[in-house]
Order: structure tokens, then sequence, then C-alpha cells
């Protein structure tokens, strides 16, 4: 009986002080595991395939690239981060307090800087569609680099500011082998509006600036082509396009707030502690898993990105002058 009751503790040596596993089915624990080891690997492999790619080809250093530059490097880190959420899976924590601190600060700072990346890039966007005129004049390589440093190290100081006392040992854990870090009321709205509010509300303002003005071009394109060739079949040819227009900027938008929606809604409740553990797991791949879309949304779709992959995948990166290859 004793030796059930050890194995059940996160640390048998101490009976007392020692939190306890997690009770999860043997099939739902293996399914948990897979699942978040293979959207990690995923995470880290697409998002390094990003980075090596727009650093090493010299064509695709531009403005718009630079801000998936920035968002592949916040989700490649964030993938990481995932090789030890798995380590939570039973509920454990062994690598000390240390280290657990460093991983929620980690985590905070990555993530709003992920967050922050995707509203720069949902600005440029809005200034190349709504203001495609000053577009050159007004997004510059330096200019776009002053940001992306500036969106870092604005999650920096404020993460470090809303996270201040995260380096206090055994404040917050009842046991040992828990890794919790609870913020107060104030800190954890300041991080609420700041970290999700504003940033969606200013993406779903700009994307829909930006599908209002493609579909107006569309159909001035249609009247357009209507006047010329005062043929009908063309307004088929337009809805499709409308609808099409619709759908991408449906979906950026939709994914990003099905992803991250569950987890802050149940930190704005406060209800975590009512969540079962494959419930709690189903809410922390979801989050997880936005970082391993953003490649697939940002990068996947381009031509450029397929004939890089061909290029890093047969070693042709390491030939001499490969930085200049053709790629556009």
């Amino acid at each position: 009986m004793e030796t059930l009751e050890a194995s059940a503790l996160c640390f048998p040596q101490l009976l007392n002080t020692s939190c306890t596993k997690l009770k999860l089915p043997h099939f739902e624990g293996m399914l948990i595991y897979i699942l978040l080891s293979s959207i990690s690997m995923l995470t880290v492999t697409l998002n390094l395939l990003v980075i090596i790619s727009i650093s090493h080809f010299k064509q695709l250093h531009t403005p718009t690239n630079l801000l998936c530059l920035s968002l592949a490097v916040s989700d490649f880190f964030m993938g990481f981060l995932m090789f030890f959420q798995i380590m939570l899976i039973d509920g454990c924590w062994y690598l000390g307090d240390l280290m657990c601190a460093l991983y929620q600060y980690i985590a905070y700072i990555i993530t709003s800087t992920s967050v922050g990346n995707m509203v720069l890039i949902s600005i440029d966007r809005y200034v190349a569609i709504c203001h495609p005129l000053h577009y050159s004049t007004k997004v510059t390589q330096k200019r776009v680099q002053v940001c992306v440093s500036l969106c870092w190290m604005c999650s920096v100081i404020f993460q470090s500011l809303i996270l201040k006392d995260i380096w206090k040992p055994h404040r917050y854990t009842s046991c040992f082998g828990e890794c919790i870090f609870v913020i107060n009321y104030f800190a954890g709205l300041a991080d609420l509006i700041f970290s999700f509010i504003v940033p969606i509300t200013v993406i779903i303002v700009l994307y829909m600036r930006v599908f209002v003005v493609a579909v107006s071009q569309a159909r001035a394109m249609r009247s357009h082509i209507a006047a010329v060739t005062h043929q009908q079949p063309v307004k088929v040819t337009t809805k499709k396009s409308e609808m099409k227009a619709a759908r991408t900027l449906g979906v950026v938008v939709l994914l990003f707030l099905l992803c991250l929606c569950p987890y802050y809604g149940v930190a704005v409740t406060g209800q975590d502690n009512l969540l079962s553990a494959s419930s709690a797991a189903f809410v922390i791949c979801l989050f997880y898993f936005n970082s391993c879309l953003n490649p697939v949304i940002y990068a996947l779709f381009y031509p450029w990105f397929r004939k890089s992959i061909k290029l890093i995948v047969t070693l042709k990166i390491l030939q001499p002058d490969s930085c200049d290859a053709s790629i556009l």
C-alpha cells in the first residue's frame, strides 16, 4: 500500500511534502504526450526553416519578411518551451524552483512578443493594401528593424514588471514538484489588456479595413472590365475572388482567436481549477498550436518558401554564393 502511495507522488522520498501526480488514464496520457511532442517538433522545424530561408537568401531581405522572421524566432522558442510543458503532463516539475521561474518568465515574454509580431504584420499588410503608393516610403527596412527591436524590448520590460515576484522561491507552491505562479489582480488585468484585448482589437480592425478595401478594389476592377469587354461572366470571377479574400482573412483572424481565446478565457475567469487534466492539456495544446500555424499561414503559402525548403533539404545552401540564388 505504501509502495502504491509512493508511486503516486512526484518525489516518493518526500512523503509528507511531495505533490501528487495527476491521475490520467494511460491512453489519454500517451495521446497528450504524442500530440504535444508532435506539435513541438513541427513548430520547431517549420519555424527553423523560415528562419534559415529569410536569413540566408538576400532576395528575401524585405521589410515584410523581416517581420515574418521575428515571428518565426518567437514561435521557434515557443516550440522549445513545449518540451518543458510535456514534463508537466503528470503535474510534476522535476527541474527545481529556478528553472520553473525561468520557464514561466520566458514563456510570458515569448507569448507577448509573438502577439506583438502579429500586430506588426497586420499593420504592414494594412499599409501595403490600403496605402500602396506610400508603402515603400513608410515601411522601410530600417523602420521595421526598429519596430521589431521595440517589440522584443517592450515585451521583456512589460513582463518583467508583471512578473517581478516570480523569482521568490516557494511563495506560491504548496508542495515539492509544483510549478505555478500567481499574479495579482491588477497585474493580470494589465497583461490581459495589453497582451490580448488590445492586440486582438488592432488585428481585427486592420484586417476588416483590408478586407473592405480589397472588395472595393475587386468591384472597381469588375466594373472596368465589364465596361471594356461588355461581358457579364466577369461577375462570377469577381465573386470568387471576393469570397477567397474573405476566407483568407477570416481564417487568419479565426485561427488566432480559436487558439488564444480558450487560454485567456480560463485565465480571466480563474476557473482553471475546475478543468480536468485532459481539458487543461487541450487548452494548452491549442495555445501552443498557434505557433505551429503561424509559419503555415504567413510563410508556407508563399512560393519562395517551398523553393527555399528544397534548397535547404538538398543542402544546396552550403554551395558558394547560394545566398544570391533566385528565390522569387
